[in-house]
């Protein structure tokens, strides 16, 4: 059996390697374990899981809210964003960087893709910090980061996963998700001011209440995103899906008839970038859940448990461990991917464990989103370095101390439970 398992992780490194996509990597990886097992398996099983996985009605969600994220990225409403964070954060040391930064935050709030974040607020922020005289791999680094954001406060495509996944309730890990998203944001914040005040970046003007204002109403329906969709899910009114449908809506009615910001060329790259990012998601989502039923068939939850449980008995020792284990399956494996193959293998030790998987939900997002910005399947990498013409060993080595400022703050979310579970609870109460 221990052959097996080893036959269908190296195939699905080799396959890795040769840069074929994840989703066909993991279903060759499973057809793998399918055949060259001592037990033989049905050759439907591949199939049979890839449609069952699929038959999910949380997933429903996913769609509807990529769909509202692409409406809004080929809109104003990143724009619109972009003029608020220059009033509330443009006058600190190192302002645009504080500015991408809080804009993503915002833009997070809307489109729940980190690289659609770092293609709409990178897009605009990257030329305007060279513009300022920020160096070109600082400006792309900074927005590199800071699309991760989109992924981390909700709605959040990876959140509605885990979610599936692991049984949890939806709503119960968008509202775990603010804060964190807010507290790894600030922590980003930090490092762009320590790295700002070290290469003596100026800071911008201060914008006037009148200007502030202004902004806040330009973006105004913008802003009422987050406000609608959380607060249709926890007020009880509307489900994840209903949710991500009146976000389709809303998107609509904001760009197509107050903005005017759409028409017959964008409304097909909106439908063209919804069915392929949905298109790639599913694929990993259908191949993924095979490969993780295949692994539970060969046992290798119950490897895991005991594997880990003989480092140590002490709970944030294995926290630790398994931040670590995220970091490295982050290197060559996207977030999805991670989720659907290693929740199943860990939630048994995390119960073990007796920790809340709301809290290791929230870790779980975190920690794998710091993938965006590890080569070799760094994606956020790419689309920086399509949008600034940086090689990607360069940005790499720019990206570093975010990368070590994220992984810190996987750590304090980790050991400090509070601040993904105190809005949950409140919330309750």
């Amino acid at each position: 059996m221990e052959m097996t398992i080893g036959a269908i992780f190296l195939s699905l490194a080799i396959c890795l390697g040769l840069s074929i996509p994840i989703g066909i990597a993991i279903g060759l990886s499973v057809l793998v374990g399918m055949f060259i097992g001592e037990q033989q398996m049905q050759s439907a099983f591949l199939m049979q899981k890839m449609i069952s996985s699929l038959d999910l009605f949380p997933l429903m969600a996913v769609p509807f809210f990529i769909l509202a994220g692409e409406i809004m990225q080929k809109g104003e409403m990143a724009q619109r964003l972009l003029a608020v964070s220059r009033c509330l954060v443009g006058h600190i040391t190192g302002g645009m960087a504080h500015i991408s930064i809080l804009t993503c935050m915002f833009y997070g709030a809307l489109s729940g893709s980190s690289p659609a974040t770092v293609a709409a607020v990178g897009g605009v922020m990257i030329p305007s910090m060279e513009k300022e005289g920020y160096d070109k791999p600082f400006s792309t680094a900074v927005n590199t980061a800071a699309g991760c954001l989109g992924v981390m406060i909700p709605p959040s495509v990876p959140l509605i996963i885990y979610g599936t996944v692991a049984g949890v309730s939806v709503g119960d890990l968008f509202m775990a998700g603010v804060i964190p998203g807010v507290f790894v944001g600030l922590c980003l914040m930090l490092t762009s001011y320590i790295i700002a005040k070290r290469k003596g970046y100026a800071a911008g003007k201060r914008a006037s209440l009148k200007e502030l204002f202004h902004s806040l109403n330009e973006a105004k329906y913008a802003l009422f995103v987050p406000v609608i969709v959380l607060g249709g899910i926890y007020g009880g009114l509307t489900t994840p899906t209903e949710a991500g449908v009146i976000a389709v809506i809303y998107a609509l009615l904001a760009e197509g008839l107050i903005h005017k910001s759409l028409n017959w060329d964008k409304g097909y790259e909106i439908i063209r970038g919804t069915v392929l990012t949905n298109s790639s998601i599913f694929l990993v989502v259908a191949t993924a859940t095979a490969f993780g039923q295949i692994l539970m068939f060969y046992n290798v939850p119950d490897l895991m448990v005991s594997t880990l449980t003989e480092f140590s008995t002490n709970k944030y020792v294995f926290i630790t461990i398994i931040i670590v284990l995220l970091l490295i399956m982050g290197t060559f494996m996207d977030a999805l991917a991670n989720i659907l193959i290693l929740t199943p293998l860990l939630l048994p030790v995390v119960q073990k464990f007796d920790f809340n998987l709301v809290h290791f939900g929230i870790i779980m997002i975190v920690t794998v989103s710091i993938g965006f910005l590890t080569p070799p399947v760094g994606v956020n990498l790419f689309v920086g370095c399509g949008i600034s013409k940086l090689r990607i060993e360069t940005l790499s080595y720019a990206v570093l101390p975010f990368v070590f400022a994220m992984s810190l703050a996987a750590l304090v979310l980790a050991f400090v439970p509070q601040i993904s579970l105190w809005l949950p609870t409140l919330m309750t109460k």
